[in-house]
């Protein structure tokens, strides 16, 4: 069985903070899980956010995953040790193809116009991740729905904390359609606050919906678990409610918690969950 090194730690905890610290409440074993399945995902991911773009090294580590896949190790501890993790949770094949193609839009699809085709991305970049979790957890099929909106709902927060990091890499992955907005650029919205506000609100709206479908989900996830899920949840609202109270803040600095904050939100989760 494939163990988490150094390198997973490392490449988790850069491209995500608030995940990354809440992922310690889980007990050891579920957590090198996690380093596995976020070793694999971020890696990815930043070969296409890399700038300039690393289009030649993206394609490679897919045709290494697949080969990997095939039975042709990588020699690569983070593709080994994801194609290890999907063998013995049993990842459909079809969850990992949407996230490649997800991955892979972003080498040349630089605007999501409407929902739909914003859905499409969330898919494979979120949702399937939520289905990761839940496999990784042994959570019954009941509970894949709520996977995949819990996935969803943290994508679109990161969307909107992301907005003006995601214009200089020229993508808009919010439905811009929603709005007379031709880029989400400040210097555009500036021109007209009041419907950026609203705009941006009613991506917040879809995110609480979400989030609350996600919720209901909760009953399937054992007390040991679910002090990190709801941790990590706690955060994404932290976040949603900063950019509510002035969604303009977006352009001025990246809303995150604190590493303090979220380990004491942990605590409090786990008092809360055990008590």
């Amino acid at each position: 069985m494939a163990r988490a090194t150094d390198i997973h730690r490392r490449t988790f905890k850069a491209g995500s903070r608030t995940y990354f610290n809440a992922t310690r409440f889980f007990p050891p074993a579920v957590r090198d899980d996690v380093f596995l399945l976020y070793g694999f995902v971020r890696t990815a991911d930043n070969f296409v956010d890399r700038v300039p773009q690393d289009r030649e090294g993206y394609l490679r580590f897919v045709e290494s995953f697949r080969d990997a896949a095939a039975g042709t190790p990588a020699n690569d501890p983070i593709i080994d040790g994801f194609v290890s993790l999907a063998d013995r949770k049993g990842f459909p094949t079809t969850w990992v193809e949407a996230f490649i193609q997800s991955m892979s839009m972003d080498l040349d699809k630089r605007v999501h116009a409407t929902l739909s085709e914003t859905l499409e991305y969330v898919h494979g970049s979120a949702e399937v991740i939520g289905l990761y979790m839940a496999r990784i957890l042994d959570l019954p099929i009941e509970a894949d729905f709520a996977a995949e909106r819990l996935g969803r709902a943290m994508q679109f927060i990161n969307f909107i904390r992301d907005i003006d990091e995601d214009v200089q890499l020229g993508r808009t992955y919010l439905p811009i359609s929603e709005t007379h907005f031709s880029t989400l650029a400040e210097a555009e919205t500036r021109t007209d606050p009041d419907e950026f506000i609203r705009f941006i609100g009613k991506q917040l709206e879809r995110y609480e919906q979400w989030l609350r479908e996600a919720e209901r989900g909760y009953r399937f996830i054992p007390h040991r678990y679910r002090t990190a899920i709801r941790t990590a949840g706690d955060m994404y609202n932290w976040t949603a409610k900063r950019i509510r109270r002035d969604p303009f803040v977006v352009y001025r600095m990246k809303v995150t918690p604190t590493k303090r904050r979220i380990v004491a939100r942990g605590v409090a989760n786990t008092m809360r969950f055990w008590s």
